[in-house]
């Protein structure tokens, strides 16, 4: 956990802030509660388009407890109505491994509704889905 704060410097020094920071902000919150959802399986029925049936039972990767986000940024991605969420993280597996330094994006869509700005995650299926890096098997 030391070492988180210096994680976060590096991604923030590496690829500097390019959206508005009321837009980061949400991106961010989404992202962190993206990456919680997929990894512990807690929260997944409130992102229906992105895990489906949220009765279906699917047991979680991750501990809840032994689960942490190291480090976080949303940045623009390749037009101004896309951003990806970088984040890094730490987790202890079913089998009991921790690993930390983990990667994983996800990827929103900015959409308007009745004038106000959206950002909309894009599903797994869709070639802007997560990437995780190393795999989780």
């Amino acid at each position: 956990m030391a070492g988180d704060r210096a994680v976060q410097h590096n991604l923030e020094a590496a690829w500097p802030a390019d959206l508005p920071a009321g837009d980061e902000r949400k991106l961010l919150a989404a992202g962190r509660a993206l990456l919680r959802a997929d990894a512990t399986g807690a929260g997944r029925a409130k992102w229906p388009s992105i895990f489906g049936d949220p009765h279906r039972a699917l047991a979680p990767a991750f501990a809840t407890a032994r689960f942490r986000i190291q480090a976080a940024i949303a940045r623009r991605d390749k037009s101004p109505d896309t951003a990806v969420v970088h984040l890094v993280w730490a987790g202890m597996d079913r089998g009991g491994t921790f690993t930390d330094l983990r990667v994983t994006d996800w990827f929103f869509t900015r959409t308007s509704k009745k004038g106000a700005a959206t950002w909309t995650a894009q599903p797994r299926t869709s070639q802007a889905g997560p990437r995780v890096w190393p795999p989780v098997r």
